[in-house]
């Protein structure tokens, strides 16, 4: 096991935040003391506690550390208090600069079911059984990021621009296929080009990025269909690749497929920055009340290790060590089948004593 050095950037952000980043530290703290990784790392803030204390969602000083960072591990972003903020100072619209800032065009949102779970998910469990799909989302295009947009005829209208270019859908389209080489070589590419443009500039472009992968099976599919087919037969899926808006809907609607939005981590990557967070949001109604389920945030430190650190060992050993705990019917609130229940901390312990078992 080759000892890992690395300087990484904390961001726990609003909400539940703080909370699963605290499980975090635990994990790297002993990676650190048993001398298997040299992890430095430095806190910074974002969201609507940066919003709180220096007006602004995303800082300078948060900016100069994320680009001097190897990699950074986000809490969650999102606050009541400043919901209704104007665009520019929402805690959200931090995350989403960050992210344009450091080119982090491709999100990887890993869908999968640990065997313990099969009845904690609305579906039955011959629909979910072995389930294993990765959707491949462009992060920094699309109508989060186009231009024109705002609001006009004093604020009774909004508009918003729905906008890629072809060499933002070919970079996209080229990594999608090379996960899909190392997996089952099937790529269904979701969109709207019945209807929309930009959509039809997106099929042609994968389709055209598809004829240098000729092993890997490649299908269309719209939005619509796609969300429904989701839930109607998920396991006819394995790599799923889409823009930015459809791939924010579609990786949420899967992740109720695990039994609960707490369970499924998620990376953010350019070809020189990472960020890894959990997908559940800030969960303001559950923040500060230790029940926030934290297996997500330890499974992004396992897509730390596999993706930045190249250490696909120690991220074994991590999710290996979430299923035994899950196995012992160790559970938080939300997969829990009855009132008892680990809280955040208890469940973070417990993944840690396992990681120790297995190092």
């Amino acid at each position: 096991m080759k000892k890992i050095s690395s300087n990484i950037l904390l961001l726990p952000g609003d909400g539940v935040g703080p909370e699963v980043i605290k499980e975090a530290i635990k994990i790297i703290d002993y990676f650190n003391e048993s001398n298997v990784c040299n992890i430095s790392y430095d806190n910074a803030e974002i969201g609507g506690v940066a919003i709180d204390n220096s007006n602004n969602p995303l800082p300078a000083a948060t900016i100069e550390k994320a680009k001097n960072s190897d990699c950074i591990l986000l809490g969650a972003v999102g606050t009541k208090k400043h919901e209704n903020n104007e665009n520019k100072l929402k805690p959200e619209s931090g995350l989403l600069s960050l992210r344009k800032l450091l080119n982090l065009y491709i999100n990887i949102r890993p869908v999968f079911l640990f065997q313990s779970l099969l009845d904690s998910s609305s579906l039955k469990p011959e629909y979910i059984e072995d389930l294993d799909i990765v959707i491949i989302r462009e992060l920094i295009g699309d109508v989060y990021f186009g231009e024109p947009r705002g609001f006009d005829n004093d604020n009774k209208t909004g508009f918003n621009t729905m906008k890629y270019s072809v060499d933002e859908v070919s970079r996209i389209a080229k990594y999608a296929f090379e996960i899909s080489m190392r997996r089952s070589k099937r790529v269904t590419s979701v969109d709207k080009a019945n209807v929309l443009e930009t959509s039809q500039l997106w099929r042609e472009t994968v389709s055209s990025i598809g004829k240098d992968y000729a092993q890997v099976d490649l299908s269309h599919m719209y939005i619509d269909n796609a969300a429904m087919q989701l839930i109607r037969n998920p396991k006819q899926f394995d790599v799923i690749l889409t823009g930015n808006l459809f791939g924010d809907i579609l990786s949420d609607e899967a992740s109720m497929l695990t039994g609960s939005i707490g369970m499924l981590p998620s990376a953010s990557l350019s070809d020189s920055h990472a960020l890894y967070e959990p997908i559940h949001g800030s969960a303001p109604d559950i923040a500060g009340k230790n029940i926030v389920n934290p297996i997500a945030m330890i499974l992004s430190i396992a897509m730390m290790f596999e993706y930045s650190f190249k250490a696909p060992d120690i991220s074994n050993i991590i999710r290996q060590s979430v299923e035994n705990v899950l196995k012992s019917g160790t559970v938080t609130k939300d997969i829990s089948q009855s009132k008892d229940y680990a809280t955040t901390s208890e469940m973070g312990s417990k993944i840690l004593e396992e990681i120790k078992n297995n190092v």
